[in-house]
């Protein structure tokens, strides 16, 4: 599924001021937690707001990262490089704005380098930056390309993610062996179909 999802601003994190304190984010875990018919004080619970407010500051530490610091640091010495640079199976481990539920699975990257690169961990850590925040599959998609092509001026960028959604494999429609794919082509991947084909027998290949 191609996607034409709009632009975002790529550092969405809240005002630092307006952050709830961590006995802030506990208490609301431990309202979840009557909400939900339980008692937060029993044994097995008292430690659980706590818990859960770590979990969430590891889930969502990419609203603390630059993706634009992370491509910053580039190497103009090519020496005539002109062909694609493809990373193939990035870990994708992110959460669904609709009802934040994990979502699970795989991003591909590529872009056409002109007259500089990056280094490849780079690309995987703005993959990881993006996918550590709440939001849609397909704007997260369009947030990495967006990242690429601002910082290194590609001739072309290309980002495909395919992800299992627990939102809906565990509730709705609970259909577990539904994967959801989302692609994303700039410049030459956009405008020439043999390099997109090119593109997609790449990271399709056992």
């Amino acid at each position: 599924m191609n996607t034409n999802a709009p632009k975002k601003n790529l550092l969405q994190a809240v005002n630092t001021s307006d952050k709830p304190s961590k006995e802030e984010a506990m208490e609301a875990v431990r309202t979840l937690i009557r909400w939900a018919g339980d008692n937060p004080e029993r044994e097995g619970l008292k430690d659980t707001p706590k818990r859960v407010v770590n979990a969430y500051r590891e889930w969502f530490r990419g609203y603390d990262m630059d993706p634009t610091s992370e491509l910053s640091r580039v190497f103009e010495d090519v020496s005539g490089y002109d062909d694609m640079v493809l990373l193939r199976e990035i870990d994708i481990e992110s959460h669904c704005e609709h009802h934040m539920a994990p979502f699970l699975g795989k991003a591909y990257v590529a872009y056409l380098p002109t007259d500089k690169v990056v280094g490849i961990s780079k690309l995987v850590k703005v993959v990881e930056i993006f996918s550590k925040r709440l939001q849609t599959q397909e704007t997260m998609t369009a947030q990495i390309i967006d990242a690429i092509d601002d910082a290194l001026k590609p001739r072309g960028s290309a980002v495909m993610i395919d992800a299992k959604h627990q939102c809906m494999n565990t509730r709705g429609v609970h259909h577990p062996d539904v994967s959801t794919i989302t692609t994303q082509f700039t410049g030459e991947f956009k405008t020439n179909p043999s390099l997109q084909d090119r593109f997609l027998k790449l990271i399709s290949r056992d």
